[in-house]
């Protein structure tokens, strides 16, 4: 066998040892979640290490389900910050386990990782000042518009045929609360992000009253955990667990917890209900992506 083919099979067992989460959180006693610093109620830091949120809560009840497959007495959960840019690359390498985040499941994606069944079907909004006169799309001509660097908001918003022949600044934030930022300090004329996301951010915000969600609903994308391709036996474990959650009303409790009752650490509520789209997704698991909604 000559060196290159030597090269691929070293390559090819790399990659079988790489989707084999299960083994290798057995092996490890430990399994690393991908966690957000600012994903609105989906996951964020609490302080001192701790994260909290509609999937990291999600994601803490997969890994008890996979502490008992594994027949473990005890298994360590470590936390990973994971921005934008990074945090597909991190599961591909290995890094992190389960990404517990906001990450939207598209097609082009769906080459370098898999996702779970969806968890929440989000829409894609502007939010801006009260007072900048910006009502909807048409009003974004000419201005600076903020989104995170990593994310597909903006170039949704540009593929939106009521975007044609319009001119816009980009402006980048390096995660979600950056780009909040820009907009706040008016650096940025509107933010342009997942609708729950705007929402938990206004919520946080000094002066809430000064901002609002506008205009027309972009995008509508299934957003999912995230697991290593290839890896068929973790994610039965993981799409399992989360079914029977919907099943079992477990779900819908924790979206009650976290969209519509007060949350951590200022004790203010997002305010969003449960949509009908999220229902549905409920009621029909699966792992569609987004370009399949845009079907419909």
């Amino acid at each position: 066998m000559n060196k290159t083919l030597i090269a691929v099979a070293a390559c090819l067992v790399w990659s079988a040892a790489q989707a084999d989460t299960l083994t290798k959180i057995k092996d490890a006693g430990a399994v690393t979640m991908g966690v957000r610093e600012s994903s609105g109620a989906l996951s964020y830091p609490l302080g001192d290490g701790k994260y909290v949120g509609y999937h990291v809560e999600i994601c803490e009840r997969v890994i008890k389900a996979v502490q008992k497959q594994l027949g473990l007495t005890a298994l360590v959960t470590r936390y990973q910050p994971v921005t934008s840019q990074n945090r597909i690359p991190l599961v591909q390498n290995g890094t992190v386990d389960i990404e517990c985040g906001s990450t939207t499941n598209n097609i082009a994606r769906q080459r370098d990782v898999s996702f779970a069944v969806t968890t929440y079907v989000e829409e894609v909004r502007i939010a801006t000042k009260v007072n900048s006169g910006i009502t909807g799309i048409a009003q974004l001509n000419g201005r600076k518009v903020a989104t995170t660097t990593g994310t597909t908001s903006v170039q949704t918003l540009r593929k939106n045929e009521r975007a044609s022949g319009m001119s816009f600044d980009e402006v980048y934030g390096k995660d979600h609360a950056d780009s909040f930022l820009l907009m706040e300090s008016g650096r940025a004329d509107a933010f342009v992000m997942d609708g729950q996301i705007l929402a938990g951010l206004i919520s946080k915000a000094k002066k809430p009253a000064e901002f609002r969600i506008v205009g027309e609903v972009l995008s509508v994308e299934p957003i999912a955990l995230v697991i290593r391709r290839e890896d068929p036996q973790f994610k039965k474990v993981v799409d399992a667990t989360i079914i029977d959650m919907m099943k079992s009303g477990e779900l819908a409790k924790l979206y009650d917890k976290w969209f519509l009752q007060p949350i951590p650490p200022t004790n203010t509520r997002v305010g969003l209900p449960l949509s009908e789209a999220t229902r549905a997704a409920w009621a029909t698991p699966n792992d569609k992506p987004m370009e399949d909604y845009a079907r419909k």
